[in-house]
């Protein structure tokens, strides 16, 4: 009987003290979480991670590792089948890209086009904005 070798957790690269700091510092804003549900603000969930993101100077440099540290249920296997189905890409995803993403699986297209329309009838005084 040939005996089946137990099954190998995932390795990824342990985080550098540095990283680690800021990972510290990143806890200290009590970042949201976000499951996925139809009752969650996926618009509001980015604003806010991008403002702590943003504050911290990671935004474009670490911005994604922190901010998909904080899915859960539902949104985190969303995103856990992404990194497994394009690890190289989701390796160097910007943040950009990200929101991009996160908000067409998140945020039904009907209220993205009508914020976009919001946004071309923007005014300051008789300026378009």
């Amino acid at each position: 009987m040939q005996s089946v070798a137990p099954a190998q957790p995932e390795v990824r690269a342990t985080a550098s003290e540095v990283e680690q700091l800021r990972l510290e510092r990143y806890k200290n804003y009590h970042p949201p979480t976000f499951s996925g549900l139809a009752t969650d603000d996926a618009q509001g969930f980015l604003e806010q991670y991008h403002r702590i993101l943003c504050t911290m100077g990671v935004a474009e440099t670490s911005g994604i590792y922190f901010t998909t540290f904080q899915p859960r249920g539902e949104a985190y296997t969303w995103w856990r089948a992404y990194d497994l189905s394009s690890a190289d890409e989701a390796a160097s995803l910007t943040w950009t890209k990200f929101s991009d993403m996160f908000l067409r699986e998140y945020v039904p297209q009907n209220l993205r086009d009508s914020w976009r329309a919001e946004f071309e009838q923007l005014r300051q005084g008789s300026l378009t904005v």
